[in-house]
């Protein structure tokens, strides 16, 4: 039997700079990080030009067993009108009491308190949502 010696490896840098790694898989990460960033954004701008009115609870306070005051944020295009659904619920979250409250033009940003009637003590209070209004729906 016959020894077989490694093949002999050429001297550091005969045939031209030794590189490092590959940036190869460095680019491609950096490259899908970009592309994961954009389609991020995409979905935030479509899903904000799908929802022209937004809001946002700030709180609430149960004055007694007939009433309920809620105050929320709405957020919405500044010459706009938009119409919340504003209701109470009980403990055992039914639906003790509801309003529908119009929010019309002025700032982006309006904060509005209302207050709910209620059937019988409430002990939360939210916005259910709002919508803008259009011609069709006035």
């Amino acid at each position: 039997m016959t020894a077989t010696s490694p093949a002999p490896t050429p001297p550091a840098g005969r045939y031209g700079p030794e590189r490092a790694a590959s940036r190869r898989p460095l680019m491609v990460a950096v490259g899908l990080a970009v592309l994961v960033g954009v389609a991020v954004v995409a979905f935030l701008a479509v899903g904000a030009l799908r929802d022209p009115v937004q809001w946002k609870d700030v709180g609430f306070t149960v004055r007694d067993a007939g009433r309920v005051d809620v105050t929320f944020e709405v957020t919405k295009d500044p010459g706009s009108t938009a119409t919340c659904r504003v209701q109470a619920l009980s403990q055992s979250y039914g639906e003790v009491g509801v309003a529908t409250v119009e929010v019309g033009p002025g700032a982006r940003t309006q904060r509005v308190t209302t207050s709910v009637p209620t059937a019988e003590l409430a002990v939360s209070a939210t916005v259910a949502g709002c919508e803008p209004v259009t011609a069709t729906t006035r």
